[in-house]
């Protein structure tokens, strides 16, 4: 009998919680993809039940329902009638999903996606302006006065010097603008016809674009002609403001004038919000920072705070700034910066933060990135550390805080600072008044922070949800060989045995590839094992299946047995729980082989890639 289309939909939609609780509807070729705003008003066992749905997991924020080839574009049809829904793409829903996040997380992440790309230039140009200002401080050696001294500084600036173009060209394509026009905002925030930010105390021209009024000392309608080097906060801000009202014209202006229209309007909005409210909350904001700093560094407990906030003033790109607190300290009588002593602990706490990261992570590219990062911090160049490490795991740069506060009061006490500015770090030795005194402060900042983060750090993880029984080994006793494969990766065996085609699985479900295709493993011992690192996206409430997201978006299903749901657990047990990462052989569920055959079932272990059509040349060469 032919599935009632509308009935299935109309049944799938009654127990989602109502239509304020579906965000987004899309399908691939054996899916119906969810993006559900609480999962606690949706009955999932009822879903399992309506006639139609073959299977029902949640994976990466999404709720999916499986229900076959050539039925679920009808089934989907039909629920975007009944709901009032939109069609959407898989990545449409992919980023519904990401937005379900809390808020907090969605903006570090969104920090996090604008930084990692771009931090290879960072690191390097940061690991070669610390060399550089190191060798140039060094007495008697009159680097700084050498021509090679002025080429390798002006290839070490470039990546600092250019910033905001780098930021703003990783922001657009992480909030979905045209790249290039994100440039043009880049580079116009740094314009060579405006005051370079760094300059800014020297004075700088300003426009009247609307008219000025002037009330006592203060003028309503200025816009200053000034630069924003150094900073990143209103670069990131002002490219997700474009982004948005890209996209907004893309979608109103008429396909024939929007190549011409979409641009200019994207550039001169952007340009003249960036310029009157972005820039100006930007350098009040500026403004308040330095001048509480000045008051707070007069006494111990104050240089204790400067030191744990320092880190996030690098976040807004306000550090830079600092420097005219240096110089007035080394203009006044007695001439001792003790402001380097506080940016010092608080650069030496991340890189102390960094460190434990790049030495604690397993993750193979965690390392790559954190080590380097943390050598450019312990040279007075934290930006690699705070944004490409510390701020994307955010205890460790909440541990580096802590560090920084501890070695900055313990500066202050010590009364030690330093006989110039702008060198912080070990580069410090070569202006600090007292340098076992500042070998101290180094160590405690950095190694508190070390110790904390150790301990308090924990990599992506998460302990399993019960632990294998003593009689199971961790390691598979053969080794794991593929039996999927496809771009995306391989997918090994989860239990040993002879390996079959899902066509020939005693099921006509999992023959017919309704559920994905894949193989069929009569397996010679009890034990389930993870096919690949991954996280599990499903446990069955029987523990009989699993479902596993891994590399490459792969999504697999193993169920162990023919129809063994009916057993109801007897003879099962999961050893993982949902959203636990797990590794290649690692054990899952433990069965009885015996209990299934007491049962009249097949023990055949089914092994399917439920996303098979998402990828090209799917082979099986365990077969």
């Amino acid at each position: 009998m032919a599935l009632d289309y509308r009935k299935c939909a109309e049944e799938i939609f009654s127990h989602l919680g109502g239509r304020e609780n579906v965000v987004s509807a899309a399908h691939c070729a054996t899916r119906l993809r969810l993006v559900i705003a609480d999962n606690s008003k949706m009955d999932m066992k009822a879903l399992e039940e309506v006639e139609g749905v073959k299977g029902v997991f949640t994976n990466a924020g999404q709720l999916q329902l499986i229900i076959g080839t050539g039925t679920v574009n009808k089934v989907y049809d039909e629920f975007l009638a009944i709901t009032g829904l939109t069609a959407a793409s898989k990545e449409d829903v992919k980023a519904a999903a990401a937005a379900q996040q809390p808020l907090p997380k969605r903006m570090v992440k969104a920090l996090g996606d604008v930084f990692v790309p771009i931090l290879p230039a960072i690191v390097a140009s940061g690991l070669m302006m610390g060399l550089v200002e190191a060798l140039g401080k060094i007495p008697g050696l009159g680097f700084d006065g050498t021509d090679w001294y002025g080429f390798l500084d002006m290839v070490a600036n470039t990546a600092f010097a250019y910033l905001p173009v780098i930021v703003a060209i990783s922001a657009a394509r992480v909030f979905g603008g045209n790249i290039f026009l994100g440039a043009v905002v880049g580079l116009l925030m740094i314009h060579s016809a405006l005051t370079n930010g760094w300059n800014a105390a020297n004075g700088y021209d300003v426009w009247y674009l609307f008219g000025h009024i002037e009330i006592g000392n203060y003028t309503l309608g200025q816009i200053n002609q000034l630069g924003y080097q150094g900073h990143v906060i209103p670069v990131v801000i002002a490219v997700w403001f474009m982004c948005q009202w890209e996209k907004w014209l893309h979608k109103h202006v008429p396909e024939m004038l929007d190549l011409f229209i979409t641009p200019l309007c994207t550039v001169f909005v952007t340009a003249l919000l960036t310029f009157t409210i972005i820039g100006p909350i930007f350098s009040a904001l500026e403004t308040f920072v330095l001048s509480f700093a000045t008051v707070l560094v007069a006494n111990p407990i104050g240089a204790g705070i400067m030191g744990a906030v320092y880190p996030a003033t690098v976040v807004m790109g306000l550090h830079h700034m600092y420097n005219v607190i240096e110089a007035g300290m080394l203009s006044a009588e007695g001439g001792l910066n003790t402001w380097m002593p506080i940016a010092s602990a608080a650069n030496f706490a991340q890189f102390g933060a960094c460190l434990a990261v790049g030495l604690k992570a397993r993750n193979n590219k965690t390392k790559v990135v954190a080590i380097p990062s943390s050598a450019s911090a312990a040279l007075g160049i934290t930006e690699p550390a705070i944004f490409g490490v510390n701020m994307r795991f955010f205890k460790p740069f909440v541990c580096g805080m802590v560090g920084g506060a501890i070695g900055a009061l313990f500066g202050a006490f010590t009364g030690i600072g330093a006989k110039a500015y702008g060198v912080t770090g070990i580069p410090g030795y070569l202006t600090i008044d007292k340098p076992a005194v500042y070998t101290l402060l180094l160590a405690i900042s950095g190694g508190i922070a070390f110790a904390a983060t150790w301990f308090v750090w924990k990599e992506d993880e998460p302990a399993k949800a019960a632990a294998p029984a003593a009689s199971i080994p961790e390691t598979p006793a053969q080794p794991q060989k593929p039996v999927i494969t496809c771009e995306a990766g391989s997918v090994l065996n989860p239990v040993p045995g002879k390996v079959i085609s899902y066509t020939e699985i005693p099921d006509p479900t999992f023959a017919a590839g309704v559920l994905g295709t894949g193989v069929g493993i009569w397996p010679e011992d009890g034990v389930v094992r993870a096919p690949y690192d991954g996280e599990i996206s499903s446990v069955a409430e029987t523990q009989h299946a699993v479902g596993i997201s891994g590399p490459g978006d792969m999504e697999v299903l193993i169920h162990v047995g023919v129809d063994t749901v009916a057993m109801n657990g007897d003879g099962f047990t999961a050893l993982v729980k949902e959203g636990d990462k797990v590794k290649a052989g690692q054990p899952l569920i433990q069965f009885s082989r015996d209990k299934i055959k007491a049962a009249n079932h097949p023990d055949v272990v089914v092994v399917l890639l439920t996303n098979s059509d998402d990828f090209n040349n799917v082979s099986y060469p365990g077969v």
